[in-house]
């Protein structure tokens, strides 16, 4: 059975001294016992509470209702699943997670859907309509590569967007919104599934993210309408709760949550969700190529942003080249 492990760096010294005796290699480590191993985990594993029915999330922030086909893991027992099991470093921004009825923590098949809170202010939706989705995956592919480029330099493996598992689809009566990516790591087998779930309320996101492998889009694919439906804000912060003479106004709007921006809002800025794999591992990537991609990603769609505003406003500014005719 495979155990999902955190992907870490490892360093080698060698250590020679002249003139002296060389120093006794230290004894190997005990090889350890994999039974034992096992019922470790497993006795972790059955202490977890998977709770159905309704709970409400953060302080009066948002409800979920959970059907008789999911489960409801809270902080804790997420942090148990992501640390304690898979290896992942601590964090104290997660609210909780979704599972399937069956779950098993310690099967590399399951997956699990993580849920965070991101208050950056009020996500403004106007450019909902005008999203060219296939040039944003353009440039966001440019931009991974770069970012490979200086992974590797890091030490780690190259990392490339393969495409969209499905594109981004955006709910505008419920101001949700989803969307997977496909990626590919340098060294793994198989690609890697980055599945999104971004909700919108009155003072920032709730981002829901899939842990899975490729082959499991079909399954999160298939619960993503019943994910979508059991999480909710609660009223008062509400999407319609927003109050534009008080409330805050984040920064960026749709293409930036869909390029990635928030992801770094999301409780791990060096441990980012962004390259969750098959394994259950999370990939370091270095803070500052992260920074780069963003501050990239972000620029390229601010300045479409303004070519358009700036498209729309020619014709009222352009003077007519004729008198104006009147017909009979």
């Amino acid at each position: 059975m495979k155990h999902p492990t955190l992907l870490v760096l490892a360093f080698c010294t060698a250590l020679a001294v002249c003139g002296a005796d060389p120093a006794p290699a230290p004894a190997p480590a005990p090889t350890p016992d994999p039974a034992a191993r096992q019922a470790a985990l497993q006795k972790i594993a059955d202490g977890i509470t998977y709770r159905k029915g309704d709970t409400v999330l953060g302080k009066n922030l948002a409800k979920i209702s959970v059907p008789e086909q999911f489960r409801y893991l809270d902080a804790k027992d997420t942090g148990t699943v992501l640390s304690s099991l898979w290896g992942n470093p601590k964090s104290d921004d997660i609210l909780g997670a979704i599972v399937p009825v069956g779950f098993d923590p310690i099967d590399g098949g399951s997956w699990i859907v993580v849920i965070n809170y991101v208050e950056d202010g009020h996500v403004k939706d106007d450019d909902a309509a005008s999203i060219d989705y296939t040039k944003l995956l353009s440039k966001m592919q440019d931009e991974a590569r770069e970012g490979s480029k200086e992974r590797v330099k890091q030490g780690y493996g190259s990392v490339e967007l393969v495409g969209w598992a499905k594109p981004p689809r955006y709910d505008a009566a419920n101001h949700k919104l989803y969307w997977a990516k496909e990626l590919r790591f340098g060294g793994e087998k198989g690609d890697t599934l980055n599945y999104n779930i971004r909700m919108l309320g009155r003072g920032g996101v709730l981002v829901l993210n899939a842990v899975a492998g490729i082959d499991q889009l079909p399954q999160v694919e298939a619960a993503t309408p019943a994910i979508l439906s059991m999480v909710n804000f609660q009223e008062g912060q509400r999407y319609a709760d927003f109050k534009p003479s008080t409330d805050k106004v984040a920064t960026y709007g749709l293409a930036a949550l869909v390029a990635g921006g928030i992801a770094a809002k999301t409780g791990l800025l060096k441990l980012i969700w962004v390259a969750i794999i098959a394994g259950k591992k999370f990939i370091i990537i270095a803070a500052l190529a992260l920074a780069r991609y963003f501050k990239n990603i972000l620029a390229w769609i601010r300045g479409r942003q303004s070519k358009e505003a700036e498209a729309l406003r020619a014709p009222a500014e352009t003077p007519p080249t004729s008198p104006p005719t009147t017909q009979a």
